[in-house]
């Protein structure tokens, strides 16, 4: 893998056009990449440092650019080209990145990243695959209305599903929610508005949600604005609810079993040409 070359910020000679703030040469503002830089499949985790070990799955992974959160690095599968790029913690930042990924030429777009099971079933270390996410974060609240359902794209869900049940790894399907506040979901009596924050947790338990995250709810309604695909996979790094009830609940941070999904999905959506 070729050595990181840091790209500093900010670039001058900022142009503005065409809805976008960008460099003379053609760079887009927050990520730093112009038009072929990135393939027409990006993964999109969350942590940063997660782009190299992902990247490390790719054939002949060339790092490209790093600007505040955003870093990427491109590559090929099947000999297809292929890319990551981090999007931070939360919504804002995941929109913007998809946003100008968008501009760059990228069509299809898997979300690696980490949750918390809300349902006794989801233990540490499965994957959940999330098919749609509830909105109780701000940024898609500016894309669509409240009405509109945050929904995965269908045919990269199946192929994350089917990703997963070839690599023999525990996966759970359906609906997962998407906040704004970490603390608000770990020490939500802390709140001011407690109230909502509790009895909402326990509203979307009952209804059988999956996990809780902050990025998913964005990006399916951003994807959906933009025209493109969107789906996610995520690590469980603990329940909650376990914990609770006192069952057994270990903690883990190791993503790789959500990143080889991933990964094994792109593949299945190249040899189908998805």
């Amino acid at each position: 893998m070729a050595s990181k070359k840091k790209i500093s910020a900010p670039r001058r000679n900022l142009k503005y056009g065409k809805g976008a703030l960008y460099s003379a040469e053609g760079e887009q503002y927050h990520i730093r990449l112009k038009k072929g830089d990135v393939g027409e499949y990006v993964i999109l985790p969350g942590d940063p440092k997660r782009c190299e070990k992902i990247a490390k799955y790719f054939d002949d992974a060339k790092f490209i650019a790093d600007n505040r959160e955003y870093i990427t690095y491109t590559g090929k599968l099947l000999g297809k080209k292929v890319s990551v790029c981090s999007t931070g913690i939360g919504g804002p930042s995941a929109a913007i990145a998809l946003e100008e990924l968008v501009k760059v030429g990228a069509k299809k777009f898997i979300r690696v990243g980490t949750c918390g099971g809300m349902q006794i079933p989801v233990v540490t270390n499965d994957v959940v695959i999330a098919s749609g996410a509830i909105r109780m974060e701000g940024t898609s609240k500016e894309y669509a209305p409240i009405e509109w359902p945050a929904v995965s794209d269908y045919y990269i869900t199946k192929k994350l599903e089917e990703a997963a049940k070839n690599l023999k790894i525990n996966s759970h399907i359906g609906v997962v929610e998407c906040k704004d506040s970490f603390y608000g979901q770990h020490s939500p009596e802390k709140s001011p508005v407690s109230y909502e924050l509790i009895n909402k947790w326990n509203a979307w338990c009952a209804l059988g949600c999956l996990a809780s995250e902050m990025e998913s709810a964005a990006l399916f309604t951003v994807g959906a604005a933009l025209g493109v695909k969107v789906g996610t996979v995520l690590h469980v790094v603990a329940n909650q609810e376990r914990a609770k009830r006192k069952l057994k609940n270990p903690i883990s941070e190791d993503t790789d079993r959500a990143i080889r999904v991933a990964i094994e999905a792109i593949k299945l959506m190249i040899k189908e040409n998805i």
